[in-house]
């Protein structure tokens, strides 16, 4: 949990301030410029579709610093990538890509495994498939887009997650967006972590079902919330809930944080609530074996009822997945509108999520999979230590590939993202609405196919990038050869 200091807060909310009081005074005059000459092309009887506070937020605050989002890249997210130059001529208000290309180390993509760049087991049968299948079934999984890839994925993600049955989706938002609705809608509780991802919320909304949150990662007070939604029942009517379902992520996307799982798991046992547990970042990261954070944490699958987890991060795919017992998966093969009425995955990114599971599970024949483990493990703890050294806010755990960065202040944004671009090191800087208004962030993804010399790099410029904007709010340590040890896993 962040703990903001007071003085940060003052000069973050007094910046704001002052973009928000020069926005409207910007505001005011357009307006007043539209009264004496009204554009041309304006609808008569229309109201603007777009209109005051609803995209003040862009208009005047995130376009001054869209050049550091939406970065186009001209090669396969690796370890280093080629990151597209763009150029502006009217303050930023639109970017026209140039011909350049710069040669970036990337600490952006969800590539946790190193499975996105070409690989000599998963590419050349992921290039078959393509040849076999075409990109697309053009058909939903109930018509004529089910193929003997997509029976096999789904019989290998519950073998490998330890649960009876799975279910595929095209993409991992949709997979909590449009599912959540199918198990359980007027008359059930929905219990959601108050950082749970965006997906979830939506989903949780559309299902018609009350919702109740709990503070961030904190048992005891789901226990609270639990046993006061339980006593009062349903709103009006006083009729006990339907059905009660917990929903928790392994691991927070903007916070890197491990879900206190085992403690979760026996509050809900203990109020007869169902555990949704969301494993998009932790499915294929964390664990001995890749198997996610019932693994790391110790705890049996057989105790989370709904196990759902994405293919974009650890398997260098697309799509999504449901694993639980063979009643749910085959209600929801009858049920959700996702399985119904989308078109399947496309037959290559099927192969390829196969391809890496088995690299994983070293049935490939070597032992790349364990060592892509073991390496992503250290690289993360490496980074984060070093970090958290030349004291830098580092928020998550041991462990997890996500290392968020505390900016707090929204000129620190596109100082950070700029500064180190211009190094030759590409981040991920992250702010409203993703995160709270007041809690800007950079949030840096650490990927097994870094090298050491890859990450002392990265640290170099953070380091001095974290000195030029006065982003490290913690005393440093006294500073060390960073290289010491580094070929432990080389």
């Amino acid at each position: 949990m962040v703990r903001l200091p007071y003085t940060t807060a003052l000069t973050t909310l007094f910046s704001y301030g002052l973009l928000f009081v020069f926005g409207q005074l910007r505001d005011f005059f357009r307006k007043l410029l539209g009264w004496i000459r009204k554009p041309k092309d304006q609808l008569k009887g229309y109201a603007p579709i777009c209109l005051g506070l609803e995209d003040f937020y862009v208009r005047r605050l995130y376009l001054r610093i869209q050049d550091c989002f939406g970065r186009p890249i001209a090669s396969a997210p690796d370890s280093w990538f080629d990151v597209v130059e763009r150029c502006s001529n009217d303050n930023n208000k639109t970017l026209h890509r140039t011909e350049k290309t710069s040669r970036c180390l990337n600490l952006g993509s969800y590539n946790y495994l190193g499975f996105a760049a070409a690989d000599e087991y998963c590419t050349p049968r992921v290039i078959q498939s393509l040849k076999e299948y075409s990109a697309s079934t053009c058909s939903t999984r109930v018509e004529g887009g089910t193929t003997k890839l997509h029976v096999e994925l789904e019989e290998l993600v519950a073998r490998f997650v330890g649960k009876e049955a799975a279910i595929l989706f095209g993409m991992g938002y949709v997979t909590n967006s449009a599912l959540i609705p199918c198990i359980i809608g007027k008359g059930g509780l929905i219990i959601s972590d108050s950082l749970n991802h965006n997906s979830i919320v939506n989903g949780a909304r559309g299902s018609g079902a009350t919702v109740r949150v709990f503070q961030h990662n904190t048992p005891s007070h789901l226990e609270e919330v639990l046993r006061e939604q339980i006593a009062e029942g349903q709103p009006r009517t006083h009729r006990p809930w339907k059905k009660i379902i917990v929903i928790v992520e392994g691991i927070y996307s903007m916070e890197g944080e491990l879900c206190k799982l085992p403690e979760i798991i026996a509050v809900c046992k203990k109020y007869k609530a169902y555990t949704y547990l969301d494993e998009a970042h932790s499915i294929g990261a964390v664990g001995k074996s890749g198997r996610g954070v019932c693994e790391l944490l110790g705890v049996d699958p057989a105790d989370v009822d709904i196990m759902m987890g994405t293919f974009t991060k650890s398997f260098g795919s697309c799509g999504g997945y449901i694993a639980a017992s063979k009643e749910i998966i085959q209600y929801l093969k009858f049920s959700c509108p996702a399985h119904l009425y989308a078109t399947s995955m496309s037959p290559p990114a099927v192969q390829q999520v196969i391809s890496a599971i088995k690299v994983i599970l070293g049935e490939d024949g070597s032992s790349r999979g364990a060592q892509k483990l073991a390496r992503i493990r250290e690289n993360s703890n490496f980074f984060r230590s070093e970090l958290q050294k030349m004291g830098f806010e580092v928020l998550g755990d041991n462990d997890s590939p996500v290392m968020p960065i505390m900016l707090y202040n929204p000129a620190k944004i596109p100082a950070f993202s700029r500064e180190c671009l211009r190094q030759n090191v590409a981040v991920v800087t992250v702010a409203f609405p993703a995160t709270p208004l007041l809690l800007a962030r950079a949030r840096i993804c650490i990927s097994a196919s870094h090298t050491r010399e890859d990450l002392i790099k990265a640290l170099e410029v953070i380091s001095k990038v974290g000195d030029l904007i006065g982003v490290k709010y913690f005393p440093a340590e006294p500073p060390k050869h960073l290289n010491q040890g580094h070929n432990k896993l080389e």
